[in-house]
């Protein structure tokens, strides 16, 4: 889950920095009192920020370990937030509720095998009138084949 990269900040994040990016915040506005699902949560750092903003928040990943270090961190910080571990497509059978908004961001869709069923999970769990926010970075095709490598010999970042 790589919670100890100095690529997450995440002793900065433990002190009160939000790992969001000022377009995130902007463009989402103000969240304070909004349901949120944040779809491939990994270690809850997004989810958490935007509790920190009042955001009532249910993170969900299928790491197992993510899903542990998200809730570590949520009591270690004081920010309440759910997680659930699961399979992204299997979430409409484990989550009943609707949200206001639905968010993924950043190293998300790259590993999803099936987009229309991941829009069918996002459909199921958006109320009526609420919002889907999506962010990502296009990474250059050379980069993006040197992780794929990477990953093929075993090899983490």
């Amino acid at each position: 889950i790589h919670a100890k990269s100095n690529f997450y900040g995440l002793v900065d994040f433990k002190t009160g920095k939000s790992s969001l990016l000022p377009t995130e915040i902007e463009e989402l506005g103000d969240v304070n009192g909004k349901t949120m699902l944040h779809l491939q949560c990994h270690f809850g750092m997004d989810s958490l920020s935007w509790a920190r903003k009042g955001a009532i928040v249910t993170g969900v990943d299928f790491s197992d370990k993510g899903i542990i270090k998200a809730r570590e961190l949520s009591k270690e910080i004081g920010v309440p937030a759910t997680f659930i571990q699961s399979n992204i497509y299997d979430i409409p059978d484990i989550i009943t509720d609707e949200f206001d908004i639905v968010f993924t961001s950043y190293g998300t869709i790259y590993w999803l095998d099936d987009l229309v069923e991941w829009a069918k999970v996002i459909f199921h769990c958006l109320k009526s009138g609420g919002m889907f926010y999506f962010i990502f970075i296009i990474f250059p095709p050379h980069s993006w084949t040197a992780s794929v490598t990477l990953f093929m010999q075993g090899k983490t970042y």
